[in-house]
């Protein structure tokens, strides 16, 4: 392969990458594989001696840098998100469950969307948006365990900053342990950022 080959192989792995991290929901991953690219390119860039699009490239950089940084100073992040109290029989929580049902059942196989004997409900919010929804029942026998039904974030959002935000409300809310007993296939890295901790055949987060 000669130096010219090499060199173009070097520019079309940058802008592969590029374009590739524009097909992805994940903010989180769209910004680091972008970055990526971006640093590849720069490379090729200063290689062909094109300085304008080494800089550009540059900058795209140092801004994904800054952003991806700003989501996981985790107090920064969770300041932009609003906890909706709403009830299971809500034409809103409806709504939101039958628009987001082919995503929850993905992430969540074989899980029931009936949660009749749910009594905690939230759909967490960003800038008016739903982006995420919590589902839980509290026993009245003790009242400061929440069993979660269903703990979803839409894909744009799963960076973990929501799950920060929605264990430090139920906290305030006198709540004193989560408690999780659904597949965790999909979800184990949660569990894990989250120190849910497995017992018999649940996991429990104390808060």
């Amino acid at each position: 392969m000669t130096n010219k080959m090499i060199i173009e192989a070097i520019g079309y792995t940058g802008s592969a990458l590029v374009l590739i991290s524009f097909l992805m929901v994940s903010v989180v991953k769209l910004r680091i594989v972008n970055s990526i690219g971006s640093i590849i390119f720069t490379v090729y860039a200063f290689i062909i001696h094109s300085y304008p699009t080494a800089i550009m490239n540059l900058c795209l950089v140092l801004i994904n840098i800054y952003h991806l940084v700003k989501m996981s100073n985790t107090k920064e992040s969770t300041r932009s998100y609003d906890l909706v109290s709403v009830s299971t029989v809500d034409s809103f929580f409806t709504y939101t469950i039958d628009k987001l049902k082919e995503d929850i059942l993905k992430f969540f196989p074989n899980t029931s969307l009936d949660f009749s004997d749910a009594n905690t409900a939230f759909i967490i919010c960003h800038e008016g948006a739903p982006c995420g929804i919590y589902v839980g029942k509290r026993n009245p026998d003790e009242n400061s365990v929440i069993e979660t039904r269903l703990d979803y974030v839409t894909p744009e959002y799963r960076d973990f900053s929501i799950g920060s935000f929605l264990f430090s409300q139920l906290q305030r809310q006198g709540i004193k342990a989560v408690t999780y007993s659904g597949p965790d296939t999909l979800n184990s890295e949660y569990l894990k950022k989250y120190d849910f901790v497995k017992s018999g055949d649940q996991y429990i987060k104390n808060l």
